[in-house]
C-alpha cells in the first residue's frame, strides 16, 4: 500500500496520528532545509521548532486545507510560506534604500519573464550558480542578467547598494504574495511549465500575464524552488521522528505501520 501526501492531508484533517507522523517524518527535513537557506542553520531547532510545528499541526491549519489530487508540491510551497512567516519577524519602518515592487517593476519593465525570474531569485538569496540550476540556465547568463537589472534599478533609486535585492528579499516576497488578483495563475499552470507539459501557445498565454505580475513571478520561482528542495531529501530517522511526536503529544506508531508505507510520488 502506498501512503501519499494526499492521504496525509486527509488523515491530518481527520486528526489521525498516522497523518501527523508522516508529516513530521517527511516534511520537517523540508522545513530545516528552507530555514537553513533563508535564516541560518540555527533558526529552528529544539523548542522553537516544536512551537512552529505545534502551530502548523492544529486541525484548523490552512496548511492542510487542499485535497488536490496531486498536492505535494503545492503543499510544500505553502509550508514554506507559513514556516518563514512564523520565524521571520514582520518588518518595521523601511530602511534607507528600501525598494518596493513598483520601483522594481518600472526598472525591470524591458526584461523578459525569464530575466525577471533570474533577478527575483536574487531576492530569494540564490547564487548565480544555484539560480542557474533552478532555471536550467548557464550561471554566467544569470550573472549578466542580474548585472543589467542592477544597473537599471540603480538608475531609479537615490540610495542603492549591490546587495539591495538580497537584503530586501523577504519584504519583497511578502509584498508579492499579498497582491494576488483574479487573473493570477494557479500552481498547476507553473508546474506544467516546469514539468515540460505546456504547449508553446499555452506558455505564451501564461507569459502575457506573468511577465508583469510580481505575485506570479514569485509563485513561479517558489515552485521551482520546491522541486529543488524535494530532490533527494531523506525523511527523519525513527528516533528523531519519535522525539518530535512525543513533544507534540502524538501517540506511538503501530509496529510496521505508517513507516512501511512511506512514499514520495
Amino acid at each position: 500500500m502506498i501512503y501519499t501526501c494526499y492521504d496525509m492531508i486527509r488523515d491530518c484533517r481527520a486528526g489521525r496520528g498516522q497523518g501527523w507522523r508522516f508529516f513530521i517524518s517527511s516534511y520537517v527535513p523540508v522545513m530545516r532545509r528552507l530555514t537553513a537557506h533563508y535564516l541560518g542553520e540555527a533558526a529552528v531547532r529544539g523548542d522553537r521548532e516544536v512551537q512552529v510545528l505545534r502551530a502548523l499541526c492544529r486541525p484548523e491549519s490552512s496548511l492542510f486545507s487542499s485535497l488536490d489530487p496531486a498536492p505535494e508540491r503545492w503543499f510544500v510551497a505553502e509550508l514554506r510560506q507559513q514556516v518563514l512567516a512564523a520565524l521571520d519577524p514582520q518588518p518595521g519602518e523601511p530602511a534607507a534604500g528600501h525598494v518596493d515592487l513598483d520601483t522594481l517593476g518600472q526598472a525591470l519593465q524591458p526584461l523578459t519573464l525569464l530575466e525577471k525570474q533570474a533577478t527575483w531569485l536574487e531576492t530569494m538569496r540564490y547564487t548565480h550558480a544555484h539560480a542557474g540550476v533552478l532555471l536550467r540556465m548557464d550561471p554566467r547568463t544569470v550573472e549578466k542578467i542580474r548585472e543589467r537589472a542592477a544597473e537599471r534599478l540603480r538608475g531609479r533609486m537615490d540610495e542603492w547598494r549591490r546587495t539591495l535585492l538580497a537584503d530586501e528579499g523577504r519584504q519583497l516576497g511578502r509584498a508579492a504574495a499579498a497582491i494576488r488578483t483574479g487573473d493570477c495563475l494557479p500552481a498547476k499552470a507553473f508546474l506544467d511549465v516546469l514539468d515540460g507539459r505546456t504547449t508553446w501557445s499555452g506558455r505564451e498565454t501564461l507569459e502575457r500575464h506573468v511577465t508583469d505580475c510580481w505575485h506570479c513571478i514569485d509563485h513561479f520561482c517558489r515552485l521551482a524552488e520546491v522541486l529543488d528542495v524535494l530532490r533527494g531529501l531523506a525523511p527523519l530517522s525513527e528516533a528523531e521522528t519519535e522525539a518530535l511526536c512525543q513533544a507534540l503529544g502524538i501517540g506511538a506508531a503501530r509496529a510496521g505501520g505508517w513507516r512501511r508505507w512511506f512514499h514520495r510520488p
